[in-house]
């Protein structure tokens, strides 16, 4: 099956909450109490990706399959607890549903986010993953992504063990 790529719209927002939602339990789950994961998903609502997919500030790219999401990448300004050495963006997110794994589109819209990154003026894209997932990990550093800290990912009140990565562009 064909893999197309298309900016994200306003409209897309319910396609993404449905992939990320659906991506994040088959990944995580497992990991949270039952409490924790639905406070961390309540911050995440439909009013919340709209504008996020409204402001100039982000940038989303879609892989879809046969008129349905299955996956994205959202680019934004930089949050994490870092001392940049220049312009710096900050690669949010990046979820693809479990069947469309292997199949080429976490590297076309790895490629994407790293463009994008450059067309934006960034000089550094720094992202965030858990220590123990290893297969994300592997694809970061193909793209030469270095840890360079620790980071407390706060999933309800359970904080999880991640790293910082960066890569200069």
């Amino acid at each position: 099956m064909t893999i197309a790529y298309r900016k994200g719209t306003v409209d897309d927002a319910p396609s993404i909450d449905r992939v990320f939602r659906e991506s994040f339990c088959d990944t995580f789950a497992h990991l949270y109490r039952p409490h924790d994961l639905e406070a961390f998903l309540s911050t995440f609502t439909l009013d919340a990706w709209r504008s996020e997919l409204g402001d100039e500030r982000f940038a989303f790219r879609v892989a879809e399959a046969d008129g349905q999401v299955v996956g994205y990448v959202k680019l934004g300004p930089p949050a994490l607890p870092v001392e940049a050495n220049g312009s710096s963006v900050e690669l949010r997110q990046l979820y693809l549903l479990k069947q469309w794994h292997g199949l080429g589109a976490a590297k076309a819209l790895m490629n994407w986010a790293i463009d994008e990154a450059k067309t934006r003026g960034g000089t550094e894209l720094y992202l965030t993953v858990y220590t123990e997932n290893e297969c994300a990990r592997r694809l970061y550093e193909r793209y030469g992504f270095v840890e360079i800290a620790p980071y407390h990912f706060m999933v309800g009140e359970q904080a999880d063990e991640d790293i910082i990565m960066r890569l200069a562009l």
